[in-house]
Order: structure tokens, then C-alpha cells, then sequence
């Protein structure tokens, strides 16, 4: 019998990580998920020990500290430290104990914000960062050319990054404290509607646009490209190639869930870039499409929240 071989998935338990662990294809892999107890990926020594011990084939790289606006906002010294930290030490330790092929997950925020969309791989570090996320930014851009330099400096090194759009789905993170757009919009509207509130309050005027892929389809890139990683190239977007203004997220969430109620603009709020949308040409010719539609991810996003965390 073949023996299959391993993945190490950092940040297993996480939005990203649970939904590779959870599609079909997962069964191809003996995928390792070490919890945070097991494998501190902020500790050097840590990382070292446990990768010498397991011995991954492939890394997939997707753990991090990650948050909404406000948190970005609130902490940028931790968002920074804490994901060049992770970062750092499991793409140097990959690299020391020979473990060629690694996957870095990266993110749109990378993207200067000045550069108007569709945002191009080209466009990477072409200029200043939102401040918004500038700590969180700073340290993928970090991870992502410390990939490149490794792969240019020995070509049996095949250490990609994947920048996907903004992600949603099953096991997301619906806490207003700390969460991203549209699980953040999920939780509001499912308030108003149990509290019957006639009203919800969204940030600026909902003119922003934004692009949202549903995990599910990420993952599926993810574990394809496992398969596939020599034929892509260093540095890929993941997306839709189309985005929705902040309005349409909350009017197809409402819509879903036949909430009737008013959006009130909060115009004093901070609302980052106006738009963030990947340019997928990359993505098309490596010959990947995120299979989802908005509503069908936001109704199966809902269900999850419903079973899960209500």
C-alpha cells in the first residue's frame, strides 16, 4: 500500500484550516494539525523539534492573527510581531530541514493602497499599505518574499504564496470585536432580527467594495494546488474577479435572512480602501474557478452560525 503523504497544517483550527480538513479531496493526505500546545509557531525551538520529529512532505501555512478593522486598528505592534513571528520560523525551519514544497497563504491586504483594482501580483509593494492593516500587511509581505528568495535560491525549493481575497464560511469568526466584514454583517442582522431592531448601523456610506471567496472554494485551491505546485507561479491571487459594495452584503444577508429593517450609514466610521479586488489572470491560467455564488455561501454561512453558535 502506498504510503500517503503528510501535510502540516498550521492554524488547523482555524476558519481556513478547517475546511481543508474537511473537504473531499482531504482524504488524499495524512494531514497533521498540531494545536497550539503541541506547536508553538512563535517559538523558534518549538517549530524546529516538531518538524524534525514529524517530518512533513508539504507545509501549508495558514495560521496567523487575524481581525477586523477594529482590531488592526487597536493592535498593530501584535499583528505584526505575532505573524512575522509564525511566518518567519516555519518557512526558515521548512527550509533547514529540507521540507521542499510549502504553501504561504498571504492576503489582499498586502496590496498598496494607492493601486486601484484589479490589484495584480506586479502591484506588490508598489507603494504605501492602508494603516488601517498596515502590521498585518507588513508581516505577509514579509513571509511572501522570504518564500521567493528561498525558491530563487534553490530551484528543488517550491515555497508559494497563495493571496487570497477576503475569506467567509463554516467556522467563522462572528464576534463584532474581532471580526471581519461580512460575519461580522451575519451577526448584526441575525441581532436585529431575533431583537426585532428596526434599524442596523454600517460603517461610512456602503459605498466600498469588497470581494468575498467562501472557504470552501479556497480550500479546494488549496489542496489542488498541493498536487500542482511546481506549475504555478510564486505569487498568485485567489478570487472571484468581480466584488459587491458594502450595501449589497448587507441587502443580500437581510435578503437571506428576510430580515425587512433600514441600514443607517454611520459616516464618522472608518471604511479602509474604497476597493480591494484581486485581478485572477494567474488564476485562470493555472485553470481554477471558486465554484460559490454569494447567496448560496452567505445561506450556508447562516445555517453554520445558526447550528453552531446559537
Amino acid at each position: 500500500m502506498k504510503k500517503m503523504k503528510k501535510i502540516l497544517l498550521t492554524g488547523g483550527s482555524g476558519l481556513v484550516g478547517r475546511n481543508i480538513q474537511e473537504h473531499s479531496s482531504a482524504d488524499k493526505w495524512e494531514i497533521l494539525t498540531p494545536s497550539r500546545k503541541e506547536l508553538d509557531l512563535t517559538k523558534l525551538s518549538s517549530v524546529s523539534q516538531w518538524v524534525k520529529n514529524h517530518q512533513p512532505d508539504i507545509i501549508i501555512h495558514a495560521a496567523g492573527l487575524v481581525g477586523g478593522i477594529k482590531a488592526n486598528i487597536q493592535d498593530p505592534v501584535k499583528f505584526l510581531d505575532v505573524n512575522v513571528s509564525m511566518g518567519r520560523n516555519i518557512i526558515m525551519v521548512a527550509r533547514d530541514c529540507n521540507v521542499t514544497r510549502l504553501i504561504n497563504l498571504g492576503s489582499s491586504c498586502m496590496y498598496p493602497k494607492s493601486i486601484h483594482s484589479p490589484l495584480t501580483e506586479e502591484n506588490l509593494m508598489a507603494g504605501k499599505l492602508e494603516p488601517t492593516n498596515e502590521g498585518y500587511a507588513l508581516a505577509k509581505l514579509f513571509t511572501t518574499k522570504l518564500c521567493q528568495y528561498i525558491s530563487t535560491e534553490n530551484s528543488n525549493m517550491h515555497y508559494k504564496t497563495m493571496i487570497p481575497c477576503n475569506i467567509y464560511g463554516k467556522h467563522d469568526n462572528f464576534n463584532l470585536e474581532t471580526a471581519h466584514l461580512l460575519p461580522a454583517i451575519i451577526r448584526k442582522i441575525h441581532t436585529a432580527k431575533v431583537d426585532n431592531l428596526n434599524t442596523v448601523s454600517v460603517w461610512g456610506d456602503g459605498n466600498a467594495r469588497r470581494e468575498f471567496l467562501y472557504a470552501e472554494d479556497l480550500a479546494d485551491a488549496i489542496l489542488l494546488a498541493v498536487e500542482d505546485l511546481h506549475k504555478i507561479p510564486n505569487t498568485m491571487n485567489i478570487g472571484l474577479g468581480l466584488d459587491y459594495s458594502v450595501n449589497e452584503y448587507y441587502q443580500t444577508v437581510a435578503e437571506v435572512m428576510n430580515w425587512k429593517g433600514t441600514l443607517v450609514h454611520d459616516l464618522s466610521m472608518p471604511i479602509g480602501v474604497m476597493q480591494k479586488l484581486n485581478g485572477i489572470d494567474r488564476q485562470k491560467k493555472w485553470g481554477w474557478t471558486a465554484q460559490t455564488s454569494l447567496k448560496v455561501g452567505i445561506k450556508k454561512t447562516y445555517q453554520y452560525f445558526l447550528e453552531s453558535l446559537c
